[in-house]
Formats: C-alpha cells, sequence, structure tokens
C-alpha cells in the first residue's frame, strides 16, 4: 500500500499567550493564567507534543484485544488482516457516526420535552405556533390544535429515530433534502432508514472482522452523516424553533467584557437550550436574592453553543466559544458554570481549584469528577434552575476580589438570523418574491457567491485565527459568510457581526448589506451572517434548497463551498461530511486522520466528487484557503453562465 504523507504546517502558537489567540481578551487572561499556575488546554496540548504519527495519519487500531496494530514497514497489515486504507476508513465512520450520535441524542431530548410539553408534563410552552404549523405541514400531519399537532410532530420526529423497517427513510430527510440529492443518495445506496439503526450498523461494520472494504466504508460514513443532518441538524433545530422561538435579527455583545463585577455571574457552557433557558427565567425571578447578597443584579452570559441559543433567540451575551471557556473561569469573576453536553473540557474543575467558581453538571451522561452534581429532571425544571442560580447567588461572598480581572473588551454583534428573518427583510424589498433580490444580486455579482464558516476550535491552530482571517479575505471579495457554532463567536468577537462591519466587504456586497439593512432598519446588515449552534447548520442547509427550488438548479452546482477551519470535534466531520454528500465543496483543517491511506485521501479529496458534485479540501494558511473557496466560486459562476 502506497502511504501519503501529508505535512501541512498547521499555524501553532509560540509559548507567548499572543501567538496563542488573536482574541485580545483571551490572552490577557492566559497571561493571568500563567501568572497564577493555572493550566489551560493551550499548556495541555503542548504537553502533547509531539503527537503519535500512526494515530495522526489513521494508520493505528484498537478495536480488537489482538492489537493494538499499526501499519508500519516491516508490518503492511494489523493482525486481524486489516490493511492501512481498511483501518483509516473504519477510523473516519466510527468518527462521523460519534458525531451523528451526539446530534441524534441532542434531536431526541428536543423531541421528548416537545411530547412531555404538549402533554403538560413539563413545564415549557410552545412559543412559535406558525413554525410548528409550517413543520407540521410539511411532514403531512394534521391535528386538531396546537397541542394535537405537536404531540403528533414528536412522535414523528421519535419515530425517525427509532425506524427499523427496510425500504423507507427518514421524514426529517424527505421534507428537507432536494430531490435531486435524494436520488443521487438512493442510487448509491445510503439513503439511511432511521437514525438509531444507522448508528448500531456503523457500529457493527467496523468492528473486527466486518466491512473491510474501504469505499463501502465511507459509504457507511456518508449515510451516518445523513442521519446526523436530518436527524440531528434539522430535527433539533425545528424542535428547539417550536418549543423556544424561531430566531429574529437583534444587537447583543461579546468577549469577556460581557461579565460584570459588581454582579452575580452565571456561565451557561454546552448544547442545549432546555437548561439554559430554564437559568435565565429563574435569574428574572431571583435578582432580589442576589441583591440581598451585595450584587447588583445577576448576570446570565454564554459559552460555546449554549450560548448561541440563547445569544441568538434572547440577546444574551456571549463570553466567547470553546477556547474561552477555562479562561472565563480565569477572570475570577464566575459564580458557577451550569453545563450540560458536549465541547465541555473536564478540566474546568481543575482550574476552578484557583477560585471560587462552582461547577455544576447537570446531565446524567455527562459529569466531571469534582464538579457538583445537580441533574436537570425537566419535570422539576423551574425548581432546579432555581436551585442553581440560587447557589451562584451564595457563592457571591465567596469572590476573592485581588483574583477578579475582566478584560475590558467588548464587540457590538448583531445576531439570530434564521431563513425566516432573511425571507421576512427581502420581503420588505420584494413582497410578491421575496428571494428575488438575493438571486438578482447574486447574478449581477454583487454577491459572488457564499461560504459556511464553521465549527470549533483547536489549540492546534492559533485561536480564531481561521475563522476570522479567512472571513475577511472572502467579504473583501464579495463573498457572503454564514457562521454557526464556535466560529460565529469568532467572528462575533472580531467585529464582524458588527453593522460596522459591513465596510470591510467589497463594494458590491456593501451596497447589498447597506439596501438589507435599511430594510431592516439598521445602517447596515453584517458581512457574516449568524446563523446560531453547530446544530443550526440544518438552517444553512434551508436555505440552500430554497435558492436551488428558486433558480432551478441543483445545489451542487451553486456558487457556494464550507469551511471548518479550526475542526475539533468527531461533530465536525460528521457535519462537514453531511456538507459534502448535500454537494457542497467543505474545507476541514486540520485534516482528519487519513493521511496514512492514499486512496482514502484521494477519494474523498478528488474521486467522490464524480458522485456527489463535491469533496473536500485541506489548507492551513488562511488566505491560500480563501483564495480556493474563491476560485471554486468563480468555477461555479461560469458553469451557470455568470460573470466571475
Amino acid at each position: 500500500m502506497e502511504k501519503l504523507h501529508i505535512k501541512e504546517k498547521l499555524h501553532l502558537k509560540e509559548s507567548a499567550p499572543g501567538e496563542l489567540s488573536i482574541d485580545v481578551a483571551n490572552v490577557e487572561l492566559l497571561e493571568k493564567a500563567s501568572n497564577e499556575g493555572i493550566k489551560t488546554v493551550f499548556d495541555r496540548e503542548k504537553d502533547q507534543e509531539p503527537h503519535c504519527s500512526y494515530c495522526v495519519e489513521g494508520v493505528s487500531c484498537r478495536i480488537c484485544l489482538m492489537g493494538p496494530c499499526r501499519i508500519t514497514k516491516k508490518a503492511d497489515r494489523g493482525v486481524c488482516g486489516a490493511t492501512g486504507d481498511t483501518m483509516v476508513a473504519r477510523g473516519l465512520l466510527r468518527n462521523v457516526s460519534g458525531g451523528a450520535a451526539a446530534h441524534l441524542d441532542h434531536a431526541r431530548h428536543a423531541a421528548l420535552i416537545l411530547l412531555e410539553a404538549a402533554e403538560g408534563k413539563v413545564p415549557y410552552e410552545i412559543k412559535d405556533e406558525k413554525k410548528l404549523r409550517t413543520i407540521a405541514k410539511a411532514l403531512g400531519i394534521k391535528g386538531d390544535g396546537k397541542k394535537d399537532l405537536a404531540i403528533k410532530v414528536a412522535k414523528k420526529a421519535l419515530e425517525d429515530l427509532g425506524r427499523q423497517e427496510p425500504n423507507e427513510t427518514l421524514a426529517w430527510l424527505k421534507m428537507h433534502a432536494p430531490e435531486e440529492r435524494i436520488e443521487t443518495w438512493r442510487n448509491l445506496g445510503v439513503l439511511p432508514v432511521g437514525g438509531d439503526r444507522t448508528i448500531t450498523e456503523s457500529m457493527h461494520r467496523t468492528t473486527m472482522g466486518s466491512d473491510a472494504d474501504p469505499v463501502n466504508l465511507l459509504l457507511g460514513a456518508i449515510k451516518s452523516a445523513l442521519v446526523d443532518g436530518y436527524a440531528g441538524l434539522h430535527m433539533a433545530s425545528d424542535i428547539q424553533d417550536i418549543l423556544f422561538g424561531t430566531p429574529t435579527p437583534k444587537m447583543s455583545k461579546a468577549s469577556f467584557g460581557v461579565i460584570a463585577e459588581d454582579h452575580v455571574n452565571i456561565a451557561v457552557h454546552g448544547h442545549v437550550p432546555i437548561l439554559s433557558e430554564k437559568i435565565v427565567e429563574a435569574a428574572d425571578r431571583l435578582q432580589k436574592e442576589a441583591k440581598k447578597e451585595g450584587a447588583k443584579g445577576i448576570n446570565v452570559v454564554g459559552i460555546c453553543c449554549t450560548g448561541n441559543e440563547l445569544l441568538m433567540r434572547q440577546g444574551i451575551p456571549i463570553a466567547g466559544n470553546e477556547l474561552n471557556s477555562e479562561l472565563a473561569i480565569v477572570s475570577g469573576a464566575l459564580e458557577a458554570m451550569a453545563v450540560d453536553i458536549q465541547c465541555i473540557y473536564p478540566s474546568v474543575t481543575k482550574v476552578a481549584e484557583g477560585y471560587h467558581t462552582k461547577i455544576i453538571t447537570t446531565s446524567p451522561i455527562a459529569k466531571i469528577p469534582g464538579a457538583e452534581h445537580i441533574e436537570f429532571e425537566e419535570s422539576r425544571a423551574d425548581e432546579v434552575a432555581d436551585e442553581i442560580v440560587r447557589k451562584a447567588i451564595k457563592n457571591f461572598k465567596n469572590r476573592d476580589p485581588d483574583k477578579v480581572q475582566i478584560p475590558n473588551i467588548t464587540t457590538e454583534a448583531m445576531v439570530g438570523f434564521s431563513v425566516e428573518s432573511i425571507v421576512d427583510v427581502l420581503a420588505k424589498i420584494s413582497p410578491e418574491d421575496p428571494l428575488k433580490p438575493l438571486v438578482d444580486n447574486i447574478a449581477n455579482g454583487n454577491i459572488k457567491g457564499a461560504v459556511a464558516i464553521v465549527g470549533c476550535n483547536n489549540p492546534k491552530v492559533k485561536h480564531d485565527f481561521m475563522h476570522v482571517r479567512i472571513a475577511e479575505d472572502l467579504i473583501k471579495n464579495d463573498i457572503l459568510v454564514i457562521a454557526t457554532g464556535c466560529a460565529a463567536i469568532a467572528h462575533a468577537k472580531g467585529g464582524l457581526m458588527s453593522p460596522e462591519g459591513y465596510k470591510k466587504a467589497g463594494k458590491g456586497l456593501q451596497a447589498v448589506l447597506k439596501v438589507l439593512g435599511e430594510a431592516a432598519g439598521v445602517e447596515a446588515l453584517p458581512p457574516v451572517l449568524h446563523f446560531g449552534s453547530c446544530v443550526d447548520n440544518g438552517r444553512i442547509g434551508v436555505l440552500l434548497k430554497a435558492l436551488s427550488d428558486k433558480l432551478g438548479v441543483p445545489i451542487k452546482d451553486l456558487p457556494v463551498a464550507a469551511s471548518a477551519p479550526e475542526a475539533t470535534t468527531e461533530k465536525a466531520l460528521s457535519i462537514g461530511t453531511w456538507a459534502v454528500s448535500l454537494g457542497v465543496t467543505t474545507h476541514v483543517n486540520p485534516l482528519p486522520r487519513i493521511t496514512g491511506s492514499a486512496a482514502v485521501t484521494k477519494l474523498l479529496t478528488k474521486d467522490i466528487e464524480s458522485l456527489l458534485g463535491a469533496k473536500f479540501i485541506g489548507g492551513s494558511n488562511p488566505h491560500e484557503v480563501a483564495k480556493t473557496l474563491k476560485k471554486h466560486i468563480e468555477e461555479k459562476r461560469k458553469k451557470l453562465g455568470l460573470a466571475a
């Protein structure tokens, strides 16, 4: 087997804090952490260097007890006989399936809450009846009133997750995926039957002695990505909109300066708004109790995707993204960090040992040694939220003023865009045909195309560097950027979500943003649109389908692309694979663990385009990546007969 070694030079940091992050507030608190002897994720990443080359390239395997095995010059197969190609493909399938499982469980939680809310078993309301009726109609569901519809929609979601019958596929996929894509996936044999069945199948086929065909394993990764896209991303977004409201544009603030020195500060961190929405309600109820303890009130701030959920619906300020999470504690001004699931470093309790911050876990599947666990039982949601907030209030007196250092840095950000809100703005310009202004400006070149910049932070990459620099280069070239997840928070902190940010765009894009802004009642829309949390990548799929339907052009032929430039989690690989399966060429950095197999690397970065109309691309230099994405968009425009 020929081995392909790709030695990309990552933009790694040196030891100085300023080389670790472009987030000035983060740099300030990194210096404080260093002075106080606090180790952070950046230190721990350095401690792990050099990384095992076999693991980095994907040619190691620890699935069975005959190993662990690795592919070397003297051993071109594992003990079972698996080749490096098999190991790489099998590892990627497990990664994609792990990411999909996380999103499916998220969606399941939301569906169960919707069902129990409609049945009156939990203290949650259905806040967006219009969205409920839209989804019910699209699913072919009829019902007598809001509660009946909600019960039927929730049960349809749970049916998608648990379906076992062959010759059927996900209702959410049929609702949201274009017909052209469904036919493509059917021809490839990757249409999933049900969410849980697909993940189980993926684990089965990757166990020792099962699927050893690299191509077949990669088709399995596409199938797992499809259940993520439709039974994970789309389903979670749709149901959370029904429960908590579809986001609308609003102004808020980002960065560590949103932490208030004279308030009880509670950070909510994780991914699911079911807890954080109740924390906000409890904070509103208990303001007087905080004042009795000497604080001016209670200040809730967001971190990571739970923060995005509150940011886009309620305008709750966002303190930071994944690589800001430990440093928020280092500010010395957090009374509590309440967490739910996903992307929560177990190290937060270790960091908190140097301060007074209480780390409170709430999920039965996400406990951390050293944290205080308060089980979030949805039937007692208000009571549990009150308990968490009261613990924070009582902890205010334990704050050490000598350890408080809050960077005086905030940025204004316009957040909370959804497909519905964009259509509402466009309808003010063209009431009878809302998408026409958008299509016209793509055709005339004011908007050359669009790129979704999504995903995590990774300490192997200078914090926020790739997210912000790629976006800056794209918008200068009249390419609109849509952002979700930790990427979106990076752009908010970097000023690219401020209405003033439109001035950084090219002249054509500036003109469009000003017109849209005037329609929305502001000077201009920002050049990077905040589309929410990581599950809200489904919203991007909805927008792409709407444009595809309007133009009569498959998504694979649209002048669009995606980038996950600081990818970390299995979820990022799952989302990226879903995007490619949809026909959207996607940049990923750092590269997945595929480079030990020339065959798999070639298949994913070249051959797959003939099957899906899209491929993966790599690259760790943001300016070169932006040039590649720009060239890709220009080629798509030419094929559509549009000026590049």
